[in-house]
């Protein structure tokens, strides 16, 4: 394998853990290496749950060699931008106000990630209630650019983009009210998405705009973006809006 296992796109790492090249274990161990190696520089996360995350991929792999298949994203690790709720694992916001908020549910989209074997390794950083453009408003600090760490990865899902550009995460998932994708993707120079309203469910979402914010994709490439759309996306209904 000439890439190093955190560098891989998901169709790429799907490919290995299929071939047997590769383990959840091996790939997520990787990338958590790879987290502790440029984290300091570009705090892409608040929260990095690095037991949690290996525990899951040796669930994954223990159903894999049963001969089970653990879902459409087996074993691929992903960070999730911290306005998203996580059952057990800790969801801020960015905001000294949620500090310790554990939430006792997931939102749907999260739930979809898990039903199909992702790994959640931990939360991105973000503007304060993902109010802000460039990711420097956290109360845990700004995130940097991975490109040039004098400048801002944009917002306000700047630690979601960030995470994908510094191969921090292999599939990432930020929101969008009016460019909180899109902007961060296009400073950071990967591929964000802002799903049609409704065609991604909000629940679990923390509100901004409950009449524009979106859930959608941030990832290297844009078949992974299409990949992890077509996860999340569908009819929920507890999807108040």
């Amino acid at each position: 394998m000439s890439l190093e296992p955190y560098q891989l796109t998901a169709f790429q790492a799907l490919e290995a853990v299929d071939s047997g090249q590769l383990s959840s274990v091996e790939l997520v161990s990787s990338l958590l290496d790879r987290i502790k190696e440029v984290e300091d520089r570009v705090h892409a996360y608040i929260t990095v749950d690095r037991e949690g995350a290996l525990k899951r991929a040796r669930e994954i792999d223990s159903r894999i060699q049963s001969g089970e298949n653990p879902g459409r994203l087996r074993g691929i690790p992903i960070s999730i931008k911290d306005s998203i709720v996580t059952k057990g694992l800790r969801t801020t916001c960015g905001s000294k106000m949620l500090y310790n908020f554990i939430p006792p549910y997931s939102a749907s989209a999260v739930e979809r990630l898990i039903e199909q074997g992702a790994v959640i390794v931990g939360k991105t950083n973000c503007d304060e209630f993902t109010m802000g453009t460039t990711t420097e408003t956290s109360h845990f600090g700004p995130t940097y650019n991975p490109w040039s760490l004098d400048r801002v990865p944009g917002g306000s899902s700047g630690g979601s983009a960030a995470s994908i550009a510094a191969d921090e995460a292999t599939l990432s998932l930020g929101t969008d009210t009016g460019g909180s994708i899109r902007c961060p993707a296009s400073f950071c120079g990967v591929v964000g998405l802002k799903p049609t309203y409704g065609r991604v469910s909000r629940y679990g979402l923390i509100a901004y705009a409950s009449s524009l914010d979106q859930i959608g994709p941030i990832t290297k490439d844009v078949a992974d973006s299409a990949l992890l759309l077509s996860v999340i996306a569908g009819k929920d209904q507890r999807d108040a809006t």
